[in-house]
Parts: C-alpha cells; structure tokens; sequence
C-alpha cells in the first residue's frame, strides 16, 4: 500500500444526553477518515465536575472501550456485570450479537476521559456478548497499554483484529508496525506528533508505512491497528453493514426480546431507539 498523507482531524463537539455540563469532543468517525485500524468511534470528554448518567442501550458489532483520565464510572450490564472502573484501568465490552448495558459516574469530582468503539470484522460480529476488566494493565515508565502491544509491552485484553491503543506522556520515541495506520490524540493539551504539532483535542491521523513514532511532551492517547478492508454501516449504536441489519436489532431491541436483555441490576427504562430514517442506510468506506 502506498503511505497515506498524515492529517490533522479536528473534533467536532456532539451533545450527549448522558453527559451532564460537558461538551464532547468527536473525532471519529470523521468525514475523511472514518476509521483507525478496526477503531470506529472516538469520544473525549472533560475534565469537567459533571455527571454521567446513561440508562440501559443496546448494541451490536462491536467492542466498547471505556478509559478514564479522572474519575469514576460503573458500568452494568445484561450478563449481569458490575464493574466500576478508574483511571488506567480498562473496562471492554463486547457487544457482538447484541447486549444491553448503562454508566454512570461515581462521586461529584472531574470527569475526564474516552469512550472507544472497536468494530468487530464479519468473522465475529455476531459471536456471543462478553465482558472484561483490566486493572493491571502493562506500564513501563511514562507508557500504559490499553490493548494490543506497543513499545515492547503486550495487553492482556481480548481483541478480535489486529489493534494497539497507549496512553504515552512523553516525550518518547518507539519503533511501531509499518503495516498498522496509526493516529494520536492531544489529551492534556498541544503536543508534538513525529515533528507535527497537533492541538489539544485534536487526532492527527498518520496512515501507514511509519516504522517509528516519536511524540513530545504531555499526554496522548495513541491508537492504531491494521487498516479494515470491510465498509462499516454504523447507526446510532449499532455497528452492521446493511440497511436491513439495522431494522433487524432496532426492532428485537425495541421489542424487548431475548436478543439484547435487560441490564441486571438497573430498573431504569431502556433509552429508546431513534426513529428509521426514509431512505435506505448504506454501508460507507473508510476513507
């Protein structure tokens, strides 16, 4: 493959109803680059002294990532997990064939962190729903690998396509895959990404064919993965690849059957499913 042009991708603030006080800053997908890897969303929010609260919701075909920065979150769900998680450790969803689940936020104090969406490929998007908490994840000096492995340090989190994802306070300069695109998030405040300054909130997209990442001072997140050679269809919180998928889990969803189950534990109503749009949805490219 031919190195793509390395581009800056600006977030774009997106209102979220289960974020109190805070803007959310959206940088995937993004109108040219809707993918990293099998990396398919992207959500930054805070710091800010806020609330989260997200009743139960469904999704299908893919795998959430929560990570905080500060603060605390629960999640629950309908395999009947109960997991608070904090910062440096992971909480990671996988949502498959279907599951329901919620968050919400522990204590009054600054909220600051991630929520990722890992699109499963074909081979194990329907596979069954699963759940995993990572508390001791691998770290080596100013280096904490969320999933995959990056500067000699391997995760023990299950994933299902080859991806890598570190938070890095540099600076720092490490050998990386050439066959993996790669892009890095300013989480603190301006840093510099392989001479290129990338502004706080920003996700500079790097493309393949790099064989070192060199970042400057402050904190990143950086995300990679080999490029997904699948067109995704991604609707509310559902990850699929046709019009008709879609209608499927929106209707067992909103029907409340065996699919999605409710959320073990939490007896709020289920958040409920936008209305279809009049057209038919159809499957995107990644770039």
């Amino acid at each position: 493959m031919i190195p793509a042009t390395p581009e800056l991708l600006e977030p774009r603030d997106v209102p979220l109803g289960g974020l109190r006080a805070t803007t959310v800053r959206r940088t995937l997908p993004h109108k040219r680059v809707r993918t990293v890897g099998a990396w398919c969303f992207l959500d930054h929010y805070g710091p800010d002294s806020q609330e989260m609260v997200v009743p139960p919701h469904p999704h299908i075909g893919l795998q959430t990532v929560s990570w905080l920065f500060d603060g605390e979150v629960d999640h629950r769900d309908a395999l009947g997990s109960l997991q608070r998680v904090r910062p440096g450790e992971l909480n990671l969803m996988t949502a498959g064939h279907g599951i329901t689940h919620a968050e919400d936020s522990v204590g009054d104090g600054p909220l600051h962190g991630v929520q990722l969406w890992v699109a499963l490929t074909d081979a194990h998007r329907e596979r069954a729903p699963g759940f995993g908490h990572y508390a001791n994840l691998p770290v080596d000096g100013g280096v904490k690998v969320l999933v995959g492995e990056f500067a000699g340090l391997v995760s023990p989190a299950e994933v299902y396509s080859p991806l890598v994802a570190a938070q890095v306070s540099g600076p720092v300069s490490v050998p990386v895959e050439p066959d993996f695109e790669y892009a890095v998030l300013a989480v603190d405040s301006p840093v510099v990404v392989n001479g290129m300054t990338v502004p706080h909130g920003g996700l500079m997209y790097l493309g393949w064919g790099l064989d070192r990442l060199s970042l400057g001072s402050g904190r990143v997140l950086v995300l990679g993965g080999e490029p997904l050679d699948e067109q995704l269809l991604m609707w509310w919180n559902f990850v699929a690849r046709t019009h008709d998928e879609i209608v499927a889990a929106r209707e067992a969803y909103q029907g409340g059957g065996a699919r999605f189950g409710p959320v073990i534990g939490d007896s709020r109503p289920f958040i409920p499913a936008p209305v279809m749009p009049g057209i038919r949805l159809k499957a995107r490219p990644n770039r």
